[in-house]
């Protein structure tokens, strides 16, 4: 959280729980890009400022109210300053993706990794992993397949769907002809560094076969 943000008035525990980030999706990425030799983009504050995932049109930006929280610091946060943290957070986010994505040229391919709660307003989630995709589904498909075959209860664009017209996917993937995922961890798979490290090490061999099969 930027220091200038002053906790955006919320009690400090929140900001360990999923409503400031994706839990354990950060060791995974870093883990899988060592593994790989590849890129990896985080982000620097909590999503809770800004989400750097959505498009820079998308109402859900700057969320004034989270998982029940009401955020004081976003209740009057106006299109001026959604302007401000969209130049300060959002725009070199997307600035960093898109310059990667030109270093590595037309074979680029976008793994985005997040993670979820096993449960939802109260109500049990029934999937391990979920794969997100918009119109691309080049490695979306063979992911299923193979983490089906891995043993994985897989939701098929859930528990959320990753066809959202301006998000980071379409934005860079999509749109620009690169093939793109989005894959969803729930969080208890997650809940140490050594156990989301562990997990990118199961998942690894799975997104290799998926690569394999991708249609290109």
């Amino acid at each position: 959280m930027p220091p200038d943000y002053d906790g955006l008035g919320l009690p400090a525990p929140l900001f360990e729980t999923h409503i400031a980030y994706d839990i354990g999706a950060a060791f995974v990425t870093e883990a899988l890009a060592e593994a790989y030799g590849a890129s990896a983009l985080l982000g620097t504050q909590s999503r809770l400022v800004i989400d750097l995932n959505r498009g820079a049109d998308d109402p859900t930006l700057v969320m004034k109210l989270s998982d029940g929280s009401i955020v004081p610091g976003n209740r009057n946060a106006d299109a001026a300053e959604v302007a401000r943290r969209l130049q300060r957070f959002h725009a070199p986010y997307h600035a960093a993706i898109k310059e990667q994505i030109a270093r590595i040229g037309p074979g680029a391919i976008l793994v985005s990794i997040h993670s979820f709660t096993p449960a939802w307003k109260g109500v049990k989630r029934p999937w391990e992993m979920g794969v997100l995709y918009g119109r691309d589904r080049r490695l979306a498909r063979p992911l299923m397949k193979h983490l089906a075959l891995a043993g994985f209860s897989v939701g098929d664009n859930e528990p959320y769907t990753g066809a959202l017209e301006g998000d980071t996917l379409d934005t860079h993937g999509t749109k620009t002809g690169h093939a793109n995922v989005l894959i969803e961890i729930r969080q208890d798979f997650l809940s140490s560094r050594q156990k989301a490290e562990d997990f990118a090490a199961r998942l690894k061999p799975i997104l290799d076969a998926a690569l394999a099969d991708m249609e290109k």
